[in-house]
């Protein structure tokens, strides 16, 4: 009897498996179909993405390179004296042709910049080809034009350009690396805006990365498991600011340190006396802006950093006699370096690329010598780039590629430098 009841069971327990089985056929040949269709959809917008970003370094190439159509305003042979070429001659004679051949308010304008007698000899030279000469842009044409109308281009220049001189120009050379800001295209440098990038990203980092890891550390390990107002208001707040608008942040930081900290952030109470940046516009201000920015995102990357750290290292290390804070130190934040990190990169990214913020302080758009200081007046390379896609005349916005090109090889050298050492630490861990 139990024999018959057991093979019974037994059948009806094959009959519910074929039944099963039959039903979850169809179904996940279904699931399949969806899982294929996702993938695809997937595989479709990684490749969109990527013939974006390709058509994006194609048109800033195709803008960095090409032939360029020069016309001088006074002829470089009629500035020679006895024979000597105007590349040759002594720094003196620059300044005697400055001073006969430009105005007395460009004179000031020029020795308030730099006085004359002050200049070293490449830079008159590059003053009397800039001022007097005036080499003047012609036409441009793009790289892919330059290779394949070659021949029209001279054509063109021969017909109604005769006495411009055509030459393949590189926007992005040294030169362009090294000189200061211009208003002329052929002279114009993106050394101060690059100077001035790099002293504000000091500063947002030196502010920001330790105040960061340390409001990270009291929330997830001397916070964490006390419930109070405080603690859940500050964690809202936290989150909240990480998606606040830049601008909001260019606003608060004119408030508190252009107007409210004004002598602080113009040097004053340290002794500086520089009435251009005595309303407290300082690279000091946008660094400490810029902090404030990129806080939040430094809190929350560290905070999930350190969740991600095992409690068993904890642990060990209570168990071991270890207090809380050499806990934290030698064994939390070591492990939690690889993850916090990562925040950093993305904060970096941000700092370099921001203008809104920058604009509301009173970055200058338009400076020409170096800043030497925190309290120094400043401009940075998105908003040089800001600037050049604004004027009119072609040859900008062949300068103004250039500066996207320096500026993307800036970011992924900065970027390349901390992921090195995410993984020196990951390894070092492992």
């Amino acid at each position: 009897m139990m024999f018959k009841e057991k093979k019974l069971d037994a059948g009806r327990d094959k009959n519910e498996f074929l039944n099963t089985r039959q039903e979850f056929i169809p179904d996940l040949s279904k699931r399949n179909r969806k899982a294929k269709i996702w993938k695809n959809i997937f595989r479709v917008s990684t490749v969109i993405g990527i013939i974006f970003l390709t058509l994006l370094l194609v048109k800033i190439s195709n803008d960095s390179f090409g032939y360029v159509a020069l016309e001088y305003e006074i002829n470089p042979e009629a500035l020679s004296i006895n024979g000597i070429p105007l590349e040759e001659l002594p720094r003196e004679e620059y300044v005697r042709i400055l001073e006969e051949n430009l105005t007395k308010g460009r004179l000031r304008t020029l020795n308030k910049e730099q006085p004359l007698n002050e200049r070293n000899s490449a830079d008159l030279y590059n003053l009397v080809v800039e001022e007097v000469v005036e080499l003047k842009v012609a036409r441009t044409w793009n790289l892919y034009s330059s290779l394949f109308h070659e021949q029209e281009i001279e054509n063109y220049v021969n017909e109604n350009l005769p006495d411009a001189k055509l030459e393949f120009r590189r926007w992005l050379n040294k030169s362009f690396i090294t000189s200061p800001q211009s208003s002329d295209a052929l002279y114009a440098g993106i050394r101060t805006a690059i100077l001035g990038s790099l002293w504000i990203i000091s500063i947002a980092m030196l502010v920001a990365f330790p105040m960061g890891i340390g409001a990270a550390i009291y929330l997830e390990e001397y916070a964490k498991g006390k419930e109070s107002l405080i603690n859940r208001t500050i964690q809202v707040n936290i989150n909240n600011l990480a998606g606040v608008p830049s601008i909001i942040y260019g606003i608060l930081g004119l408030a508190v340190f252009v107007r409210s900290l004004e002598p602080l952030t113009s040097g004053s109470i340290f002794g500086v006396v520089d009435p251009t940046t005595a309303n407290g516009r300082t690279i000091f201000a946008a660094g400490l802006t810029m902090a404030l920015l990129i806080l939040p995102v430094i809190i929350i990357n560290a905070q999930e950093a350190i969740k991600a750290v095992p409690n068993s290292l904890r642990e060990a290390s209570y168990g071991l006699g270890g207090t809380k804070w050499q806990t934290v130190w030698h064994h939390v934040l070591p492990n939690a370096i690889p993850g916090i990190l990562t925040g950093t990169i993305l904060s970096l990214s941000r700092v370099i690329g921001e203008t809104a913020p920058l604009i509301v302080i009173g970055a200058s758009t338009y400076i020409v010598y170096d800043p030497t200081s925190i309290f120094s007046k400043f401009t940075t390379l998105p908003i040089q780039i800001y600037q050049w896609t604004a004027r009119p005349q072609a040859e900008f916005r062949n300068i103004a590629a250039a500066a996207i090109i320096t500026l993307l090889i800036i970011l992924l050298s900065i970027n390349a430098l901390a992921i090195y050492l995410r993984n020196r630490y990951s390894g070092r861990l492992s």
